[in-house]
């Protein structure tokens, strides 16, 4: 097995490694353990695995691959080294005891766009299990396997989802709409990737310009990939009530409620929102959930 090429830095403020990375969410490229995670990833140089370990308030690196020098490098702003919250001043008893009790929040940045778009159009107005199991499905037929000893799969590159016809998507349980939205963008990828060096700003505006990337799928790929403080994902099904209910105590909101609540909070909203899930916090649910769908069978 090759030798993986080591580093080290020590975060410049607190760290807690396993809340910073839980929302990257885990699956057959990403796993979390405590205080150690792996990342597969193709990187602008190639394949890479990443090791992340939180040890005596240092984070060692370890990294395998033609991609493990652009990893490496790259492993402090994945960590929240590029988060700045200095600005966030919490006046909500709620948020203020969160924000206390758990220092070492930070929100991570990927750098890889078109990587964190495909999971979240797989997730487009399907329940987390369908779309869990739809990016299973894409990673086992498409991906390949990551370098390195922890046995995870690198996400299939922009240039093979642009060439996967349709019906691969079909037999996955992912209708044509979403399937012809990451076909496009994988076209276009190069614009996506773009976004890391506009202001967030800009960026977000850049990524709903694309066909089927609306303000929430925007939002869910800002917050993991460019690492943006204040993404709203306007139009979830859940999160205007959860932000109700943990703000004013109200069991059902509206995207226009939530957006007033986080309008005192605006550079940082999306740093509130990742505070209440954190807390555990969500509104009473009512009525039957969404079912599962199987569009092979369509």
């Amino acid at each position: 097995m090759d030798v993986p090429l080591r580093a080290r830095f020590e975060p410049r403020r607190r760290l807690n490694l396993a809340l910073t990375l839980a929302s990257i969410g885990q699956g057959p490229s990403f796993r979390l353990q405590g205080s150690e995670a792996w990342r597969a990833t193709l990187t602008p140089e190639g394949p890479a695995t990443v090791h992340l370990v939180d040890s005596n308030g240092a984070v060692e690196v370890e990294a395998w691959g033609r991609g493990a020098a652009w990893a490496a490098a790259r492993a402090g702003a994945l960590c929240g080294e590029e988060d700045d919250d200095s600005g966030f001043r919490p006046v909500h008893p709620l948020l203020a005891d969160v924000h206390r009790r758990h220092p070492g929040l930070r929100l991570p940045k990927t750098r890889a766009v078109f990587e964190a778009l495909v999971p979240v159009v797989l997730a487009q107005k399907v329940t987390g299990e369908e779309a869990h199991h739809s990016y299973r499905g894409l990673l086992k037929a498409l991906g390949e396997p990551a370098p390195g000893p922890a046995g995870l799969t690198v996400p299939p590159s922009a240039a093979v989802l642009a060439r996967t016809p349709y019906w691969t998507f079909h037999k996955l349980g992912v209708e044509r709409r979403r399937a012809e939205v990451i076909i496009r963008a994988a076209r276009s990828a190069s614009r996506l990737e773009e976004t890391l060096l506009m202001d967030l700003t800009s960026a977000r505006r850049r990524l709903e310009a694309f066909p089927g990337v609306g303000p929430w799928t925007a939002a869910k790929v800002a917050q993991v990939a460019l690492g943006d403080p204040d993404a709203v994902q306007v139009g979830d099904y859940h999160l205007p009530h959860s932000i109700g209910y943990a703000l004013e105590g109200t069991s059902r909101s509206t995207d226009e409620r939530m957006l007033e609540l986080l309008e005192p909070y605006r550079g940082h909203r999306a740093r509130v929102i990742r505070l209440i899930a954190v807390a555990g916090i969500a509104a009473p649910r009512f009525g039957p959930r969404m079912p599962l769908r199987n569009f092979a069978r369509d």
